[in-house]
């Protein structure tokens, strides 16, 4: 896709129609996100403004629908673009990311326009073994809705930090194919949770639990998901090894639970130790 990125980086009228382009056609959003970061992470917000608002203005249509996803993805991923540029570390650009995840989803912003109930009484139709799950918390005191209004903001709010990440992660790999051959998947192999950045996650999701924020206790595990990923990869461009062990790392991330818990635990023991430093410095 570097041609297509060289492309857009032609001027910004280039960019600002394939981003009001991409925003308008379903599922393509992701697309859209990732130009508005591009353009955020080589020329600034101020400059970028144009193209923000390009992609963000379909989104805005998207919103009003019903569908909030695309029109988030588009904010989240710009602000994160915006401190990385800034601060020049991803690690502080998923805290931020994840933090304004975390107020999309307390701000109401993934609830259904008529509120959860309806959506609710479908799948209660829908399966029967649900119904009875639901029968089962309602005689045991708990508001059902209120727990599908949780349940629906925290997988929406999820979906669109990683979603988020994900163009994120696009747009600088664009950026460093056209200005920077190599620097993204040295910059990526890097990344790593800083002590007291693992220190301000562990904090936020302990707030999170004790004033029931469950959002932000969902969310600030991401950036050390991501730094686990990150290790993973670094890992094994140090070793040299063969890229099979990428696709078989990432179908058993994508698959099974054990796998994420393993990554988040390995990414919370680099933060402290720095495998990656004592693999170089043993090398």
């Amino acid at each position: 896709m570097l041609p297509v990125a060289r492309w857009l980086m032609r001027g910004t009228p280039y960019a600002v129609g394939a981003a009001a382009l991409a925003a308008v056609v379903p599922w393509l959003f992701w697309f859209s996100a990732a130009i508005a970061a591009l353009v955020t992470l080589r020329h600034g917000l101020a400059s970028a403004m144009p193209v923000i608002l390009a992609a963000a203005l379909p989104s805005g249509w998207w919103w009003m629908q019903g569908d909030a996803i695309p029109l988030a993805t588009v904010l989240l991923v710009t602000l994160m673009a915006s401190v990385l540029r800034a601060r020049m570390r991803w690690s502080e650009a998923l805290i931020v990311g994840a933090l304004a995840g975390a107020a999309m989803v307390q701000l109401g912003l993934f609830v259904p326009p008529g509120g959860a109930g309806p959506l609710l009484e479908q799948v209660r139709q829908n399966s029967a073994e649900v119904d009875r799950m639901l029968t089962e918390f309602a005689n045991q005191g708990l508001d059902t809705e209120r727990l599908a209004v949780l349940l629906i903001g925290g997988v929406t709010g999820l979906i669109v930090l990683v979603a988020a990440v994900a163009c994120l992660a696009l747009a600088r790999s664009w950026q460093a194919g056209l200005y920077n051959p190599g620097g993204f998947r040295q910059e990526f192999h890097a990344l790593r949770v800083a002590p007291r950045e693992l220190a301000v996650l562990v904090v936020l999701g302990v707030i999170g639990m004790l004033l029931g924020i469950p959002a932000l206790a969902m969310l600030s595990w991401v950036p050390l998901l991501v730094a686990g990923v990150a290790l993973v990869h670094g890992f094994i461009g140090v070793k040299g090894m063969n890229g099979l062990w990428l696709v078989a790392f990432y179908v058993l991330l994508i698959t099974t639970w054990p796998m994420i818990l393993i990554v988040l635990l390995l990414a919370f023991i680099d933060s402290l130790v720095d495998f990656r430093g004592r693999l170089a410095r043993s090398d």
